[in-house]
């Protein structure tokens, strides 16, 4: 069974906002390393549709920074699988709507995916947790305080306890965090 990694950038006050942070080359770069890693995508409708207005059109942009061309390329070619209970069309190429309960349909994909999962969506990547699905955190934190959210899993409890794997400073001070989590 593959494990299901939860990858995400935040700010240093938790906020996962899209729109603030570093994207250089840099971090394209790991973010496009962990894709590789992974031999499948799994968003929420308000991620996918985040992801599906930008990069299709960067994947097929020639003036495009290597880095974020290479990442949207990449992006085309893998398997995006996506909960949502309201949108039930996902014409982006090897789209995928998950069905039914969503901790079988998650455990299900995890069984079927050996090279693992990469999940980044802040609301959905909430819910695994609830759900002790997550098996592993990449988190690149970057050296910005924004003040507003939305942070990270808000509101989950119990308590999680984690062990540190690995961490990576980037050159523009980003740091990658690489947890797992601890045996109960």
């Amino acid at each position: 069974m593959g494990i299901l990694t939860f990858g995400l950038n935040v700010t240093l006050d938790g906020c996962c906002d899209h729109r603030v942070g570093i994207a250089d080359d840099e971090l394209h770069d790991y973010f496009t390393e962990l894709m590789d890693a992974a031999g499948a995508m799994l968003w929420g409708r308000v991620t996918y549709e985040l992801m599906e207005s930008a990069w299709p059109a960067v994947a097929r942009d020639e003036n495009a920074p290597r880095a974020m061309q290479e990442w949207a390329r990449k992006l085309e070619a893998k398997p995006k699988y996506v909960v949502s209970s309201t949108r039930r069309d996902f014409p982006w190429n090897n789209s995928f709507r998950i069905e039914g309960d969503l901790r079988a349909a998650v455990t299900q994909l995890k069984e079927k995916t050996p090279e693992g999962v990469l999940v980044g969506s802040p609301a959905l990547s909430a819910e695994l947790e609830r759900l002790g699905l997550i098996d592993e955190y990449r988190l690149v934190v970057h050296p910005v305080i924004t003040g507003h959210g939305p942070t990270l899993f808000q509101g989950v409890a119990p308590l999680r306890q984690l062990e540190l794997v690995s961490t990576q400073r980037m050159k523009s001070g980003q740091l990658a965090l690489h947890y797992r989590r601890k045996p109960s």
